[in-house]
């Protein structure tokens, strides 16, 4: 039977793309259909906008610890609107760049919202289209609870497009986009509260971590209001008010829900194929990536497996080498560095104490917590906080946790070294840079709790 692609990708991207790229570098007739702006929502509206509003966010603070090293900062001014133009150009110029990566590759680009019909065929615009292969990479999507008055909410897909920066902001969620935003508006010098329903913030991380971020978030002027809710919300005249369950009220500039997301699965027709699906509506695959269906697979947050971009596009690549380079690659979900861009920021690999134990490990813990170098002359309170766990069956560091500046550039490379399998001998043999905050991680002596 003879098909109009081989590979029919729905969802442009950062999986989709990275899948169609490689895919057609093997050979392969590859078509993509994206209904929004290719780049997906990492690009678009995710971790590249939010990156650059992080950065803008840092800059009150930097002015203030510049003092202490005889710097005078006179008239600094902050202008949201100039903010989100700059940050829009960027983003212009990277789609442009995606778009011209996969014209090169040989990827036609069709523009529209793509609905699978059967197991070979998807419907774009009223035509039919057939397949070979079919990928889903379509995402996922902000979630709203339904709660009276969440019409008067936005989510962080808004969060990108406010047109007026408000005096004060409360944010629902727990997790990284909401702990990020806290710390971008807090930054801009925005009255902020979080709101989290759990007892602390960040659930699935290290409990030391966890604690050490919600201490400094709270230093720095954030309002955590943990095992709390909102019940509701009103429009007022000069904002919003929020009612909390035990009947108390705030006002407040705007409210943002950054609670989870959800695979954007409704209305895309995969139950017409037959593809199995979970309970959040995600896409069930296999180590491969492929669904009950043999020849439609999905990779990335569709199938909630990491929610991450890189591993959606580790996905996408070992896809292609998969099925078209017959050469088959499984991602290991076990490992995955990770960075939390909130202030300070966090990186991570590995297993967190609690996880540790859990797992049956007997572990030794190695921690310090201390003022960075450039806060013993900027004043800055703000401390870093550097844990290893251990284990001591044969010395293999099975996690490794920073809070603190630089955190997420440092972890790339210490998450190399976990994922190598390395020990602590290894740790200590290595000669420490100094003077770095780094260091500290290969100069651990003593584990807690030792004599």
């Amino acid at each position: 039977m003879s098909f109009d692609y081989d590979l029919f990708v729905i969802g442009a991207g950062s999986g989709g793309v990275r899948a169609a790229r490689m895919s057609a570098s093997h050979g392969a007739k590859v078509a993509v259909a994206e209904e929004y702006r290719v780049g997906g929502t990492c690009v678009i509206r995710g971790c590249v906008p939010k990156k650059l509003f992080v950065y803008a966010s840092h800059f009150a603070e930097e002015f203030e610890d510049a003092a202490g090293f005889g710097w005078t900062i006179a008239d600094a001014a902050f202008d949201w609107a100039t903010l989100v133009k700059n940050k829009d150009s960027e983003i212009n110029r990277l789609n442009g760049i995606y778009i011209k990566n996969l014209e090169a590759s040989g990827v036609e680009i069709l523009q529209g919202r793509a609905i699978v019909k059967d197991a070979n065929t998807v419907m774009l615009d009223g035509r039919d289209i057939t397949a070979k292969y079919i990928l889903v990479a379509v995402g996922g999507m902000p979630f709203m609870p339904q709660i009276e008055g969440i019409e008067h909410a936005i989510s962080s897909n808004e969060a990108f497009h406010i047109e007026v920066l408000p005096k004060d902001i409360i944010l629902v969620g727990g997790g990284y986009i909401a702990v990020e935003f806290a710390g971008i508006f807090n930054g801009l010098g925005v009255a902020t509260t979080l709101v989290y329903r759990g007892s602390q913030i960040l659930r699935g991380f290290d409990n030391e971590v966890r604690d050490h971020l919600a201490t400094e978030m709270a230093a720095k002027g954030v309002n955590i209001k943990t095992e709390s809710d909102i019940a509701s919300i009103a429009k007022t005249e000069s904002g919003y008010s929020v009612t909390y369950p035990d009947g108390s009220t705030q006002d407040t500039g705007l409210v943002m829900y950054a609670t989870g997301r959800v695979p954007m699965t409704d209305g895309l027709g995969l139950e017409n194929a037959g593809v199995e699906l979970g309970a959040k509506g995600e896409v069930k695959v296999d180590a491969y990536s492929k669904t009950n269906i043999d020849n439609i697979y999905a990779v990335g947050d569709v199938t909630a497996r990491a929610e991450l971009t890189p591993v959606a596009i580790r996905e996408g690549a070992a896809f292609a080498e998969t099925v078209f380079n017959n050469n088959p690659v499984a991602v290991d979900h076990s490992i995955i560095p990770t960075a939390v861009f909130s202030q300070p920021s966090i990186g991570t690999v590995g297993l967190g104490e609690e996880a540790a134990r859990e797992a049956g490990h007997d572990i030794d813990v190695y921690a310090a917590g201390f003022r960075p170098m450039k806060n013993t002359l900027s004043g800055n309170s703000e401390k870093t906080l550097m844990k290893l766990i251990v284990d001591k069956a044969d010395n293999k560091i099975l996690g490794l946790h920073i809070v603190g500046p630089d955190s997420s550039e440092m972890i790339q490379a210490f998450g190399v070294a976990i994922t190598m399998g390395v020990t602590k001998a290894q740790f200590d043999a290595t000669i420490a840079v100094h003077p770095t905050a780094a260091e500290e991680l290969v100069t651990f002596k003593q584990p807690r709790g030792a004599a």
